[in-house]
């Protein structure tokens, strides 16, 4: 078995609208090979994961996955299943899988979801390991199912969230925050655009730089709370062993020593009662700073309390972590059994951790006059830390309902002393029933970044939704997390769609984000340039913290190879749909296209707005597939489709007697003239016009006002800003040059055939296609330039998309003779720019020159050059049949 390629999807693709991976796997030897050769196959399978026994497959029962293994699956099939429990036990929810045949003898390609929080490389990590236990089934091997899941959990080691920062994104995901991780750490990002956040783990985006200083330093915390009035231990800070032993005697013993900015109770020594204990607890210390405190040790039990904004929202008590002798077992036993406990872990990725049997834990033992050898009595209790935190192996109880107010407010007091905005405030109290005060309890410290997991799976007690609290303060109730997302996806005019909405929205004074096939544009200022409609792009935007609103033209390609940016958007504009890019990306027919483009309907939130053409039969079925509600336009007066839409007290756009109408159920509004839209040619371009019907249901769908709709469109031109390449019409030497980006059968019909209704002059066309269509596109594309123009001057595009050169040219003129075109009426110039500039040398005042550009600068520049230098007289019907 064998792993061909595979690719991850974070967001909604045509898959599913969960993350998944797509795998392609070559089976191989096992080709032809099924589980019903090997009738106990399902049997060994659950033996090694019993929760396989629960995966209901297709057959949507529990065991339903079972039962085909009986009956006879193929192995790719096995290698989803054991993927999705592997990923299971790793701490994801996932449930969907998908497996068919590629091509044969064996290559299948596998679709699973991965889940969210162990990011994208977690399907592949776990497709690797289900192939060994696929092959291992197949030919009767055994295996050491821990052995796999421990491999499995190295290789996803770095991906693990921590359980502060997973649950901070667990509980931005149940409110419908926008929420991703930034890197493999602690880093969250919350929310989009001028609305985005940052949380790294309990840190907010408010908290001081300042505040998260002097909590890193325990002195200086101690010197700040103590000039607030908040109780704190007696001590100094020592830079030698000598030192420590002089303030070790001044304070008297019992006393503490813990470095001076470490964290997570490391080096930290409680209890020390004698000058040799304090020589080697300033040891420990000194490993992990230069500086080491020394203080008295209070007496009493120790807290934390977790401090957001102004109110303590919950309490944990400490305790140190410790065994219980049973008479036969020694030390090292009884923890070596208490650490295999499933609760235990490395780290932070249990609700404890495994307590090791290090310098501090030796050091304790010493202390109670043991070792890890030592046979503890029956029931004798065993410290194995001084310090209670969890890091170090610690267990905590709630006791949030214990604490007084007057403790919860010192605690609060403590806090914003050090300037923290989320806290963990230790406090040691002999009474968590009354307030702190001098002999009567203290706090320790003022912890920034404060872990959550105490109070999310306390030992006993109520567990506390602090992520919840934590977000609050991000985010209080009520306020925006995200902001407007329009997508905007079709066939042909997705472009100025895109920048007839952003254009509309500056003017309303909005800054606003734009994706489009020349580039990522934040207000107003091209920031990438290239091609940028994939989901890459869109997070550009989507992750600017100036944006106010996105405006994302979203292509079929970076649909079907990434999927989308965002779970959900607010308005999805489908201009049209045609036969553009069939054969490519496993997309045969217009029916799959149709499954692509609905991806962005389906992502529509109930709140919003689908915005389709109504005079497109392959467009309208999308209305079944939106959540929201529907916006119908038209360049009709009243089609069937509308009507039954209005009845049902829709809303639409519709053209009625040259006049722009609005229309809800039975009410109508005129927004403005047709011919008054710019970039339409006074009306005459029904295609353009189509595309600001698409723009303003977009607008109109975002709450902006018809009067306000009406003055964007009438200022959208088609000259070459704001509309770079679109319909743009240049003057040269008296003869009009129309340069527009028609890449397809349809958009380029659409355009010859507005030009030939532009004037009596001749039109002349430089024809292209991209070479990654089909060779039925190019024919039919010819045969249209044949039918529409007098002169065609044949171009291939640079990026020849791997085709031969000439290739596409040579299907372009077999259409072109299909279609009548004489030899004298066509000439074939290869290059780009020397086939305009031919063009524009044959033609005379009041012809036409048709381009039809791949790279829109040079053609220009062209232009421009034929402008500055005077254009030569060229006979009419006069052109050198070029070819290179």
């Amino acid at each position: 078995m064998k792993l061909l390629e595979w690719r991850a999807f974070q967001g909604p693709s045509v898959h599913c609208h969960r993350p998944v991976t797509e795998l392609v796997v070559d089976l191989e030897d096992l080709a032809r090979l099924t589980t019903g050769a090997l009738p106990d196959r399902g049997r060994v399978l659950v033996r090694w994961f019993p929760g396989i026994a629960d995966h209901v497959c297709g057959l949507g029962r529990p065991g339903g996955f079972v039962e085909r293994l009986v009956e006879g699956t193929y192995y790719g099939h096995v290698l989803e299943h054991v993927a999705l429990e592997l990923l299971s036990l790793a701490g994801e929810d996932v449930h969907y899988g998908k497996t068919r045949l590629l091509r044969e003898p064996g290559v299948y390609r596998v679709v699973l979801e991965h889940g969210r929080c162990l990011g994208p490389d977690a399907g592949y990590h776990a497709a690797c390991a289900a192939m060994k236990v696929a092959g291992a089934l197949a030919v009767r091997s055994d295996i050491v199912p821990e052995r796999i899941r421990a491999d499995l959990e190295r290789a996803l080691a770095d991906a693990v969230m921590g359980p502060s920062t997973r649950a901070l994104f667990e509980a931005a995901r149940s409110r419908g925050i926008p929420v991703e991780r930034v890197g493999t750490g602690s880093i969250l990002q919350l929310g989009t655009g001028c609305r985005r956040r940052r949380l790294e783990a309990s840190l907010t985006c408010a908290t001081g730089v300042i505040g998260v200083d002097i909590a890193s330093d325990k002195q200086l915390t101690k010197d700040v709370l103590a000039r607030s009035g908040i109780p704190v231990p007696e001590g100094a800070v020592a830079r030698d062993a000598s030192e420590a032993l002089a303030i070790a005697r001044d304070l008297g013993f019992p006393v503490v020593l813990k470095p001076l900015d470490a964290n997570q109770g490391k080096g930290v020594n409680v209890g020390i009662r004698s000058d040799a204990q304090v020589l080697e607890a300033f040891a420990e210390a000194r490993a992990f700073s230069p500086r080491v405190v020394v203080e008295r040790h209070v007496p009493g039990r120790q807290y934390r309390l977790l401090v957001v904004g102004d109110r303590v929202v919950a309490a944990s008590e400490r305790m140190p972590p410790r065994v219980v002798g049973d008479g036969r077992r020694t030390v090292a036993e009884l923890v070596e059994a208490m650490n295999r406990s499933p609760e235990r872990g490395a780290g932070h990725e249990r609700p404890l951790t495994r307590v090791p049997l290090d310098g501090p834990a030796m050091s304790c033992l010493r202390r109670q006059g043991l070792s890890p050898r030592s046979t503890p009595a029956a029931g004798q209790i065993v410290k194995l830390r001084d310090s209670a935190n969890l890091s170090t192996g610690g267990s905590a109880r709630d006791a949030t309902a214990e604490m007084a107010p007057a403790l919860c407010r010192q605690a609060v007091r403590a806090a914003a002393a050090v300037g923290l905005d989320v806290a963990g405030v230790d406090v040691v109290a002999p009474d968590p029933g009354r307030p702190l005060a001098p002999g009567d309890g203290a706090v320790l410290e003022v912890n920034a970044a404060p872990g959550l997991r105490m109070h999310l799976f306390p030992s006993a007690g109520q567990r506390r939704d602090v992520a919840a609290a934590i977000l609050d303060r991000v985010y209080p109730p009520g306020a925006p997390a995200a902001i407007p997302v329009v997508g905007v996806t079709g066939t042909n005019g997705k472009t100025t769609v895109t920048r007839w909405i952003a254009s509309v929205l500056a003017a309303q004074g909005q800054r606003v984000g734009m994706t489009t096939t020349d580039g990522v544009w934040i207000a107003g200022e091209r920031v990438t340039a290239g091609d940028t409609t994939g989901p890459a792009s869109a997070r550009t935007v989507l992750g600017d913290p100036t944006c106010e609103v996105a405006v994302l033209e979203t292509a079929r390609g970076g649909i079907l190879r990434r999927g989308l940016a965002f779970e959900h958007c607010d308005v999805a504009v489908v201009t049209n749909l045609s036969s553009d890019h069939l054969g490519q990306d496993g997309v045969e027919t217009m029916e799959e296209l149709l499954h692509v483009k609905a991806l962005l309907v389906e992502t529509v939130r109930p709140t919003g707005w689908a915005v389709l053409n109504a005079d497109d039969a392959w467009t309208l079925p999308l209305a079944g597939r939106c959540r929201g509600r529907v916006c119908l336009f038209s360049t009709r007066a009243e089609t069937l489709p509308v009507t039954r839409h209005r009845l049902a007290g829709g809303r639409a756009l519709i053209v009625r007697a040259g006049q722009l109408v609005a229309v809800t159920g039975a009410r109508e509004e005129r927004v403005m003239p047709v011919r008054a839209i710019g970039g339409t040619w006074e009306g005459r371009l029904g295609f353009m016009v189509g595309n600001a019907l698409a723009a303003a249901g977009a607008l109109w769908s975002l709450g902006v006002s018809l009067e306000a709709i009406g003055r964007g469109l009438a200022a959208f031109g088609g000259e070459r800003e704001p509309n770079p390449g679109r319909m743009n019409l240049h003057e040269v030497g008296g003869v009009r040059v129309l340069v527009d980006y028609g890449h397809n059968v349809a958009a380029c019909d659409a355009v010859l055939s507005a030009a030939r209704a532009l004037g009596p002059g001749r039109v002349i066309a430089v024809v292209g296609l991209p070479g990654d269509r089909r060779d039925e596109d190019a024919r039919a594309l010819g045969r249209i330039a044949a039918r529409r123009c007098d002169f065609v001057i044949v171009k291939e595009d640079q990026d020849l998309r791997g085709r031969r050169p000439g290739e596409v040219a040579a299907l372009l003129l077999e259409g072109l003779r299909a279609g009548g075109l004489g030899e004298r009426s066509v000439t074939v110039i290869l290059r780009e720019v020397d086939a305009v500039r031919a063009a524009v040398n044959l033609a005379v005042p009041g012809d036409l020159v048709v381009v039809f550009h791949e790279r829109l600068g040079p053609v220009l520049d062209a232009l421009a050059a034929a402008r500055r230098c005077g254009r030569p007289a060229v006979a009419r019907g006069v052109a050198s049949p070029v070819r290179a």
